[in-house]
């Protein structure tokens, strides 16, 4: 069968990315394979309930998280809405399905002084791929960017004379983010030292490899892991702990919630909520260092 007025339907009205959209053509064909090996049905439309808790079944007993298995789900129930919303069926066998539980981890952000042990006190060499390092992470520090965001970046992207920086989010929505003084000044240094390595079809792109191609996902994630390793213990070290960071480290300096929201390109508040409770700590402590009832 074909998901192809679904997936047009997702890139095309909804505005996802070519990537989620990808994620979701590759849960349904999952399910489908699943379905046609234990049913020997070819389509999606005519399963229940029960047929897709068998295929849930499956996916936990083969060791996936029940994190991935949710998503999955969610693209299965995202495809039946649309399938009633263009009245290929009358019910969706998903509607009372609830999430598999989920353990909420905490994410620990760097603290201001692992950010400036990186930042001010390492020696960053003057190369291309020196300077390229040290702007990657001031860019995530700086702009709570996502890593996606980040690789996707095009020169163009970057007004420096207006100092801010354009970024291409989630279903393809836009927003402008400004640029510190201080990074302004390390993208003119790199982008004296880019010149020489761009030269070829993907020179358009912001951040290269030393070989002039588009950099990619997993080594954005090993910059910062190698970096991070050498100041902190935390045992997450990635591109997210730096978004994270950001977002902390704003609020416990007391920005407002909704402008926090707008920088970092969520669409609801609820998104931007879960970075809070380390701004409640920060704000407990200074409670109970300030209250004159807790200095007896």
């Amino acid at each position: 069968m074909s998901f192809m007025p679904f997936l047009d339907y997702l890139l095309l009205e909804k505005n996802y990315s070519a990537l989620t959209v990808h994620a979701y053509k590759k849960d349904l064909q999952d399910c489908l394979n699943f379905i046609k090996t234990e049913y020997n049905q070819d389509s999606l439309q005519e399963l229940n309930y029960s047929q897709i808790r068998r295929w849930i079944v499956g996916l936990v007993e083969s060791g996936l998280s029940n994190r991935s298995v949710n998503r999955k789900v969610s693209a299965l129930n995202t495809y039946y809405k649309f399938l009633l919303k263009v009245g290929d069926i009358q019910t969706n066998p998903l509607a009372k399905h609830k999430a598999l539980k989920v353990k909420q981890s905490i994410q620990v952000p760097f603290s201001e002084k692992e950010m400036k042990t990186v930042l001010d006190d390492f020696p960053h060499h003057e190369d291309f791929e020196g300077l390229r390092n040290r702007l990657i992470i001031e860019l995530f520090y700086s702009t709570g960017i996502r890593r996606i965001e980040l690789v996707q970046l095009k020169l163009e992207d970057f007004n420096l004379s207006n100092k801010t920086l354009k970024v291409l989010g989630k279903r393809n929505k836009e927003r402008l983010v400004p640029l510190l003084p201080s990074v302004i000044k390390v993208i003119s240094l790199y982008l004296d030292v880019r010149k020489g390595v761009a030269n070829g079809q993907d020179s358009s792109y912001m951040f290269l490899t030393k070989k002039g191609v588009k950099i990619y996902e997993t080594l954005v994630y090993r910059i910062i892991n190698n970096y991070f390793s050498l100041a902190s213990t935390k045992v997450k070290k990635s591109p997210h702990i730096l978004r994270h960071s950001f977002a902390t480290h704003l609020l416990n300096q007391g920005a407002d919630l909704n402008a926090v929201k707008e920088l970092l390109g969520h669409s609801s508040l609820a998104s931007t909520q879960v970075y809070t409770h380390n701004s409640i700590a920060e704000l407990k402590k200074v409670y109970l260092n300030a209250h004159p009832r807790n200095k007896n």
